[in-house]
């Protein structure tokens, strides 16, 4: 693979980390290797457990969970920026440095809508990024920039959920 292209996955339906965790293990099926970041998630999953026993991908794994932005007080949205910062920071520096094929950044809209990545150096190294890397984004409502420099992007629609009859996320299959 010579050019690695920008991959999307969004909208509000489920599937975008499901379709993101399939193909970091599609790709170390190859031999490939991948760096897993997730943002704004906490680190009870199931797919960290099976992604963390690849030894073709490297889960970043954080200390500190915080869980829904919205729902987070001002004291605990400062210490998210700061951690999330650090967290974008190792990712880029890692992609640029180090020899992945494959660069997963879970929830990315999130953290860029939230403003816990900063817009343009996002921007800077998604234009810049090293020739051969993959990166994959999720999350909802990406913005016209993003999209336009993407090259695939995939809108995962919601018609029906479980939430929405008060259904709890299920261990195995929503977490």
């Amino acid at each position: 693979m010579k050019r690695g292209l920008i991959h999307i996955y969004c909208g509000d339906g489920k599937g975008k980390t499901t379709a993101a965790t399939g193909l970091a293990v599609r790709a170390a099926g190859y031999g490939m290797k991948v760096l897993f970041i997730r943002f704004l998630k906490n680190e009870v999953s199931g797919e960290l457990h099976i992604l963390d026993q690849i030894p073709e991908i490297e889960v970043f794994h954080l200390q500190k969970s915080f869980g829904f932005y919205n729902t987070l007080s001002a004291e605990e949205k400062r210490l998210a920026e700061v951690v999330y910062g650090k967290l974008w920071n190792t990712a880029i520096e890692k992609a640029a440095s180090e020899s992945y094929d494959l660069l997963v950044m879970d929830e990315f809209m999130a953290a860029y809508n939230y403003g816990l990545i900063p817009h343009p150096e996002a921007l800077k190294f998604l234009k810049e990024k090293p020739e051969g890397l993959e990166v994959v984004l999720t999350g909802r409502n990406p913005s016209e920039t993003l999209i336009e420099v993407a090259d695939y992007v995939s809108e995962i629609q919601k018609i029906k959920h479980p939430f929405d009859q008060n259904i709890k996320a299920r261990r195995g299959i929503e977490y």
